[in-house]
C-alpha cells in the first residue's frame, strides 16, 4: 500500500515536487481476496470473448466484398472501438491477478484514463451515428444511397475519433500539476478519471465541471438524439400497411437497437449508483463500473453475429459451409 501523504499547507510545496509523479494503488476486488482465482476465470472469459468477437466482425467484413457497405463500415467502427476499450483495460486487471501487480505510475495511469474515457465517447458517438443510418435507411429509404455516402460516412468516422480526445485533452493533462497527497488509493483496477480527480490535494472545481459539461454534450446529447431518432422511427414504421412490413422494418434495426441498450443501461446504471449510491457496499461500484466497461464489447459481436442475416450469412460462408456460400 502506498504511505501516508500529509495535505498540511506548509507541506503542499513539497508534495507537490516529491510526488510530481506518484504511484497509485489499485485495489481490484477489496474484500475478495481470498476468491480472486474464481473472479479471474469469468474476467477472462469475459476478454477473451470481446477482443475475439470483435477481432471475427472487422475480419467478416474486410474479407466480403458484400459487406462493404456505410452500415458495415460503421459496424466496423464500433467493433474497433469496442476492441481497444478492452484493450485499455486489459494490462492493469489482468496484472492484479497474474501477477498481484497492484501499483500503478501516474503517467502509465494517465494514459489508461485517457484511452478508457476516450473510447466510451467515441462508441456513444459511433452508436449516434448508427441511429441516424438506420434513420434514413427506413424514414427514406429511396434517397438512402444518395444521403449515406461512403465519403460521408469517412468524414462521421472522423469526427467520432476525434471528438473525444480533443474535449479530453486538457483535463487529463491538468492532472499532471495537481499535488496529491493521503493514501494514493483507486478502488477500481483500472484508473479513471473521477477517482484520480478525489485524491488532489488542491481546488479541482474547473475538472468537475469541465467533466460534467462534457458528460453532458457528450454522451447525454447523443443518447437524446439516439432516442429522438427512434422516435421517428417508430413513427415512420407505425404508419406502414400491413404488420409485416412493419415488423421487417423493425427488424432491421433490432441490434442496433440491442447495442445502445447495452452500452447505455450501465452507463445510466454506475452514474445512479455514484449518485445515490454513496451508503452502498464497494461491491456495487465495482460491479456496475466493470459491467459498464466490460459487458458491451463482449455482447456486442454475439449481437450483430445472431441478429444480423447478413452477418451471420457471411460467418457461415466464411466458415466454408457450402450452403451459405451458395446462398450468396
Amino acid at each position: 500500500m502506498p504511505a501516508q501523504y500529509s495535505c498540511h499547507p506548509q507541506v503542499m510545496f513539497l508534495s507537490n515536487i516529491t510526488q510530481f509523479s506518484p504511484i497509485f494503488y489499485l485495489t481490484g476486488f477489496p474484500g475478495l481476496e481470498t476468491i480472486e482465482h474464481w473472479i479471474f476465470i469469468p474476467l477472462f472469459f469475459m476478454y477473451l470473448m470481446a477482443i475475439s468477437g470483435n477481432c471475427f466482425i472487422l475480419i467478416i467484413i474486410k474479407s466480403n466484398s458484400r459487406l462493404h457497405t456505410p452500415m458495415y463500415y460503421l459496424l466496423s467502427l464500433l467493433a474497433l472501438t469496442d476492441l481497444e476499450l478492452s484493450v485499455s483495460t486489459l494490462p492493469t486487471t489482468m496484472g492484479i491477478f497474474w501477477f498481484k501487480s497492484h501499483r500503478i505510475h501516474f503517467e502509465a495511469c494517465q494514459i489508461q484514463m485517457f484511452c478508457i474515457h476516450s473510447f466510451s465517447f467515441m462508441e456513444s458517438s459511433v452508436l449516434l451515428v448508427m441511429s441516424f443510418d438506420r434513420f434514413v435507411a427506413i424514414c427514406h429509404p429511396l434517397r438512402y444511397s444518395v444521403i449515406i455516402t461512403g465519403q460521408r460516412v469517412i468524414r462521421a468516422g472522423l469526427l467520432v475519433i476525434l471528438r473525444g480526445p480533443l474535449a479530453l485533452i486538457p483535463i487529463v493533462l491538468l492532472l499532471k500539476v495537481f499535488p496529491y497527497c493521503g493514501p494514493l488509493v483507486l478502488s477500481h483496477s483500472f484508473c479513471l478519471h473521477q477517482e484520480v480527480i478525489h485524491l488532489a490535494c488542491t481546488d479541482t472545481t474547473f475538472n468537475n465541471l469541465y467533466g460534467l459539461t462534457l458528460v453532458v454534450f457528450t454522451v447525454m446529447l447523443d443518447l437524446v438524439l439516439i432516442a429522438l431518432s427512434y422516435g421517428l422511427i417508430l413513427h415512420t414504421v407505425a404508419g406502414l400497411a400491413s404488420q409485416e412490413e412493419q415488423l421487417r422494418a423493425f427488424q432491421t434495426c433490432t441490434s442496433h437497437l440491442c447495442a445502445v441498450l447495452v452500452f447505455f443501461v450501465p452507463m445510466m446504471g454506475l452514474s445512479l449508483v455514484h449518485r445515490f449510491g454513496k451508503n452502498a457496499p464497494p461491491a456495487v461500484h465495482l460491479l456496475m463500473a466493470n459491467i459498464y466497461l466490460f459487458v458491451p464489447p463482449m455482447l456486442n459481436p454475439i449481437i450483430y453475429s445472431i441478429k444480423t442475416k447478413e452477418i451471420r450469412r457471411a460467418i457461415t460462408s466464411f466458415l466454408g459451409l457450402r450452403k451459405a456460400s451458395a446462398e450468396f
